[in-house]
Formats: C-alpha cells, structure tokens, sequence
C-alpha cells in the first residue's frame, strides 16, 4: 500500500509497502497500478524517489534542468547522506548530463551509465542544455561495503574509473519470427562493475519484436524493478504480472516503472520494439538464477 504522509513532515520520497499475492489476485486495475506502477519519473528540476518495502529498493529519477539538482537523505532514511548505508546504479536516458560525486565530475550521454558506491557523501545532477535535460533513472539498494564509483559505456575507450560493457555482457536472444529478437546489455554485474547486490542492465528489442522475457520466469531471490522507454507518445506496453497462475496486466506507456516482487512473474508485450532497463536487488547476484515457467502453466 502506498504510505501518505502527515501535514508537517516534508515529502522527500514515496513510500511503497511490500503486498501478498494472496491478496494481489483480488486488486482491481486501479489497485494494481497504485501498488506498483511508478509514473512522471522524469519531472523538469525535480528527484523523485519511491522507496519500496520489497527488499527496500529505491527507484527513482534526477532531471535537471535549468538548475543543478543535489541528492539528500531526507528524513526517511535517517542517514547522514543518500549512500551512506546504501549503493546506487544510474542510466542516463536523456540529453547529455553531468553527474558530481565528492566533487568529481562524471560526463554521462544518452545510455552511459554509473555505479556509485556506498560512502559517496555529495552528489549532485546537471545537464549540458537545459532544452534537452538529462534523465537520470535511479536505482538505489543497501550496501555493506564500499565498492569503487565506476562511470560504465556500452561503447568506446576504457579508462581510469571509466568500463566499458564487455562483449559477453551483451547477448543476442529470441528471433523475429517470436517477436522476441532483443539484445540484453548487462551494465552492473560480478566481473564487470561489482556491486553488493545490485544488478543492473538494458534490453532493446529489435524492430517488429515486442515480446520481452517470455518464456516467462520468476525468482524468489530478487526482486526486479523495470523502465519501459524508447516508445511514442501513442504507444503502449502490457505488462505482466503477478503469479503464474494469477496473471494480472499493467498498461504501460514510456518512461514508466514497474515493481515486480519475487514471487511476480515480469513479462511484456508492446504495440511495437521498445527498451527497458530492468534493475535486481536481493539474495544473490546470479543472473541465470531464475525459476522458469513453462508457456502450458500460465493462466
């Protein structure tokens, strides 16, 4: 359920309880859409935050424009600083922004993204033209160890502080003939940019494929959170959720978020190609760790 707030206590992030399928399956559409559909993520010189009680992970988005944005703690996590306990992961879905951490500066274009580890005290958001503002999607877990802040590029030069995705982190899936013909680049990840326990990445579906992650799985060591963008004004996503056998479906349009809890299946399907940024905190890190569905055991 969502958490509203008292009159004197100023607003920093949405607040978002964990849910039992056993009482999922009685929502309606509305319901749904309250309990795990996030939207207006990308608000001109605004942060919005929505810190979720599943596995306590913070999604959100920076979209600075014609201000530099400064990321705080705010009283709901009765932390000094954003990261002092936590870890965050950042893709960039907009115009050519600047990202500052302890006074560092970090140039991220479109898709260019950043793990910043537990520790960094100052942070704060900027984009090169206010016209075309950086979109900053965010994704923030708890941490309990200090891994470097590393600027991460699925393309080009490595450098010092700088990883660029490596070749077996970008897999070629599905077909055209499935509708299902993506490429999956993993950003955040063991062996590429460590983390405590968020995994973070991107898949883009080529054109005429609009089915994503169907077969369809769950995993009951994570929970996964995604951002559907790259669609028209007039487009749409259907996603799906909810246990196997008590399927539900949010309709989706760019640049919204969706909460998926462990024990949800986290499936879509588009009225044409799109991208989306799924992000996964919890148990383990391992990305093959999922329970798959058989397509016969739907319902």
């Amino acid at each position: 359920m969502q958490i509203k707030y008292m009159k004197e206590r100023k607003r920093f992030m949405e607040l978002r309880t964990a849910v039992s399928p056993k009482d999922v399956k009685f929502y309606t559409t509305q319901r749904l859409r309250e309990e795990f559909l996030i939207q207006e993520l990308f608000m001109p010189d605004e942060i919005k935050l929505v810190y979720s009680h599943v596995d306590r992970i913070i999604t959100g988005a920076a979209t600075p424009a014609s201000k530099t944005l400064v990321l705080t703690a705010g009283d709901e996590l009765r932390a000094e600083y954003f990261l002092q306990r936590r870890e965050m992961g950042v893709i960039n879905v907009g115009g050519a922004g600047v990202i500052t951490i302890d006074g560092k500066q970090y140039e991220l274009a479109y898709k260019d993204g950043m793990y910043i580890g537990m520790g960094a005290r100052d942070i704060s958001f900027s984009s090169k033209d206010g016209s075309n503002p950086a979109k900053f999607y965010i994704n923030s877990a708890p941490a309990h160890k200090a891994y470097p802040t590393i600027l991460i590029k699925p393309e080009g030069e490595p450098g010092e502080g700088i990883v660029i995705v490596k070749d077996e982190n970008k897999v070629e899936l599905g077909s055209l003939e499935e509708s299902n013909h993506r490429v999956i680049c993993k950003y955040i990840l063991p062996g590429q940019v460590e983390s405590c326990q968020l995994v973070m990445g991107m898949t883009k579906l080529a054109p005429g494929s609009v089915w994503n992650t169907m077969p369809c799985h769950t995993h009951d060591r994570r929970m996964e959170v995604y951002l559907y963008f790259e669609m028209p004004e007039d487009a749409f996503v259907m996603h799906y959720m909810g246990e196997p056998d008590e399927t539900r479906h949010i309709i989706m349009r760019n640049e919204e978020a969706v909460i998926s809890p462990s024990w949800s299946i986290h499936a879509g399907s588009g009225s044409q190609a799109y991208t989306f940024i799924w992000g996964m905190v919890g148990e383990n890190q391992a990305f093959d760790d999922m329970d798959a569905v058989a397509m016969k055991d739907l319902r």
